[in-house]
């Protein structure tokens, strides 16, 4: 397929001179390149008004983002050459900060690969392939990966939502011979199981893992909550960092399963207990129990995955921490997550400070927390960083500063 030079408006280079690398489909002079006439995932030339070209990169004509930039210039077009190079350079930060494989090796825009996820269990790889430009390499990208990593097996866990967006087609497969059925995890002195094909996301959430490691001081002799505990990552760390008492809540069945299992092989299920049920049900069971908690931590799905869900997504977040400090011990730790990039840091603040409120009590930050270094943040594209978390002690009105 040969690159099409796609022309903007006037003016309309400016962010991507300033290193963005989207272009959005109001911005295209479509006179002189008209979008409906490419194919998705064409590879593209990206040229200012005035011809000069800005970089290259692949077009969607069906999405708002109907471009994406992969490289500055012309020469380097997306392909195994490409690939290759990004996967090295992406590779050797992961092997500076991280002793054993089991990290976010591509992260999107933030590796300069916009629209691919990759994720390493050890000798199995787990590549997200979320746009219509990646898709059209996809032979390449699993041929990169085994030139750079050389995994056993390669799994395509193309079930993203964001594939729709793309009018593209959901799958899962594996890339060569089927692999393993379950995916193994280290982190923080625990390992995990979670299932290969049918678990949430790659099958993991690397993106909390530095947050996870931020809370192991707070647990030692204490009791400890864990809302939306997928496969018990958070509160299964917690057990093996010396936790007394542990119980993880989820509605998903075979995350339930998946948690159980997990704290039997980390010899510490005599702490853990596993509610399946929905939050906030559970919950109000617990408030209405007087079940306490020394620590709190909330880490509940996207409440706000578009940007005309903030109204409903800002009340769900404060009814879920409202109903969290309800069940906190005195002065006890709330550890808050989100991960709505449509979420500001300081409006997710507000939202808690205003559920505090609501009960007469007080906050006391002691640390906010975003995804880790494996998910490295482009400075050009705020929604790169999604990840927020609040560490917050959550202080009763006669002990409040």
């Amino acid at each position: 397929m040969t690159d099409s030079d796609l022309f903007l408006k006037k003016g309309e280079d400016r962010r991507l001179r300033a290193g963005h690398l989207w272009v959005f489909s109001n911005e295209v002079d479509t006179a002189r390149s008209p979008l409906t006439a490419l194919t998705p995932g064409q590879p593209v030339i990206v040229r200012a008004h005035n011809g000069r070209a800005i970089g290259c990169g692949y077009a969607n004509p069906h999405s708002l983002i109907c471009a994406r930039l992969v490289g500055r210039g012309t020469e380097h077009a997306l392909g195994e050459s490409l690939l290759v190079h990004r996967l090295k350079v992406a590779l050797s930060l992961r092997e500076r900060l991280y002793a054993t494989p089991y990290y976010r090796l591509v992260h999107g825009e933030g590796d300069g690969l916009p629209g691919l996820v990759v994720d390493r269990f050890g000798d199995t790889a787990v590549v997200q392939i979320n746009t219509a430009g990646m898709e059209q390499v996809r032979e390449a990208i699993v041929t990169a990966l085994e030139r750079v990593i050389a995994p056993a097996h390669i799994l395509l866990r193309c079930d993203s939502p964001m594939r729709e967006l793309e009018g593209l087609e959901r799958y899962v497969a594996w890339a060569d011979e089927e692999g393993p059925e379950t995916l193994a995890v280290m982190e923080h002195g625990a390992h995990f199981t979670v299932p290969a094909v049918t678990g949430q996301k790659t099958g993991w959430y690397y993106d909390h893992g530095a947050n996870r490691a931020a809370v192991l001081p707070w647990v030692g002799g204490r009791r400890v909550l864990d809302l939306f505990s997928y496969a018990g990552a958070w509160g299964i760390e917690a057990a093996c960092a010396g936790a007394d008492a542990v119980l993880t809540v989820d509605a998903s069945r075979e995350a339930c399963d998946a948690a159980a299992d997990n704290a039997e092989a980390n010899n510490v299920s005599d702490r853990v207990d596993v509610a399946c049920g929905d939050v906030f049900d559970v919950l109000t069971a617990l408030r209405e129990d007087r079940e306490r908690f020394d620590v709190v931590i909330a880490d509940p799905p996207a409440f706000i995955k578009r940007r005309k869900d903030r109204r409903n997504g800002l009340a769900a977040y404060r009814r879920l921490n409202q109903a969290a400090m309800q069940v906190l011990a005195r002065d006890g730790l709330l550890v808050s997550a989100s991960c709505s990039a449509h979420l500001d840091e300081q409006d997710f603040l507000r939202t808690l400070l205003g559920a505090a409120r609501h009960l007469d009590r007080s906050l006391q930050v002691t640390a906010f927390g975003q995804q880790g270094p494996d998910h490295p943040v482009h400075p050009a594209i705020p929604e790169t960083r999604y990840i927020k978390a609040i560490f917050a002690r959550v202080l009763h009105a006669d002990s409040s500063p």
